[in-house]
């Protein structure tokens, strides 16, 4: 009887539960099963950046920047439109814009020995360009014909908004030569929209050397100039906020030529993007709750790139 009481109690002891990440069921334990010190890897709002208020409004510069971009654009498609700037001028300032933007890019460009190179290959690819959107202009131009002005001017205010909610306000839509990094579908999207917008501004335009001007206009701002500011910003951010704060006062001073009602609109617009924003977002800090711990996915460390 001892024996067999002796025999009952000999059962044998459960190995201790170790935290292993590809150990599989371990014997005596759930799948599911947690120690006493599972929460001890917890943390609190590990990876959430405190930001700093001048910081952020230093951040938000280039999205007025683009927006006064998008608003010089509007500006010489209403000039146009209105008859007060012929092809000839049109054509200028497009011969005018394309230099300075050449200029500028190889400026910013830090192997000065890759210049050449660099110019022949923007040079190609703009030739290129320019022939095919002069041997398109007829078509642009009979495009929408059979489409009524209201609709086109409400699609066309429609596509503009949409371009400004999805552009890529961090980098640049087209890549400088070299970079592995493909621009973001949203991104994409965005330039298609601005591109629509333009054909239809441009169907509106009495003759062909009309459209030719406006839509190389329109294109070489919407593909090219974010390029541009990108390059800026990257060699010198105090070069950057030079020309992000000339180009404010510029486009204000035209609007306020146009109309002063839209000078209200663009002021506003610019110190909600420049003051209330970064202030709501520093405000909103105070709320942001993250938890970290042993159940998250591990994460790489390093990039990997082909």
């Amino acid at each position: 009887m001892d024996l067999g009481l002796g025999g009952s109690n000999s059962s044998p002891s459960r190995p201790k539960w170790r935290k292993v990440a590809y150990g599989g069921m371990q014997h005596g334990y759930d799948d599911n099963h947690t120690d006493d010190t599972f929460l001890e890897g917890m943390v609190m709002n590990a990876s959430v950046v405190k930001r700093d208020m001048l910081k952020v409004m230093l951040d938000s510069v280039s999205i007025s920047e683009y927006l006064c971009i998008v608003a010089l654009v509007v500006l010489v498609w209403t000039y146009t439109l209105s008859s007060s700037l012929d092809e000839n001028s049109l054509l200028l300032i497009d011969l005018s814009l394309l230099v300075s933007g050449f200029l500028i890019l190889l400026f910013t460009q830090q192997m000065l020995s890759n210049s050449l190179s660099l110019l022949l290959h923007y040079a190609l690819n703009i030739s290129f360009f320019i022939t095919g959107l002069y041997v398109l202009a007829p078509i642009y131009q009979t495009l929408t014909r059979s489409i009524s002005s209201d609709s086109i001017w409400a699609v066309t205010v429609s596509l503009l908004v949409l371009h400004l909610f999805l552009h890529d306000y961090s980098e640049s839509t087209v890549k400088a030569p070299g970079v592995l990094k493909n621009p973001a579908l949203t991104s994409c999207i965005s330039v298609n929209a601005s591109v629509v917008a333009s054909v239809f501004v441009a169907s509106r335009l009495p003759s062909r050397l009309h459209v030719f001007a406006i839509m190389l206009f329109s294109l070489q701002v919407f593909l090219f100039a974010p390029l541009v500011t990108y390059c800026i910003k990257k060699y010198s951010f105090r070069l950057h906020l030079c020309f992000s704060i000339s180009l404010m006062v510029l486009t204000l001073s035209f609007v306020f030529t146009l109309h002063r009602m839209l000078f209200v609109l663009l002021l506003s617009l610019l110190v909600f993007v420049n003051l209330v924003c970064p202030y709501w977002l520093i405000r909103i800090q105070e709320y942001k709750f993250e938890i970290n711990g042993p159940w998250d996915e591990a994460k790489l460390c390093f990039d990997i790139t082909d």
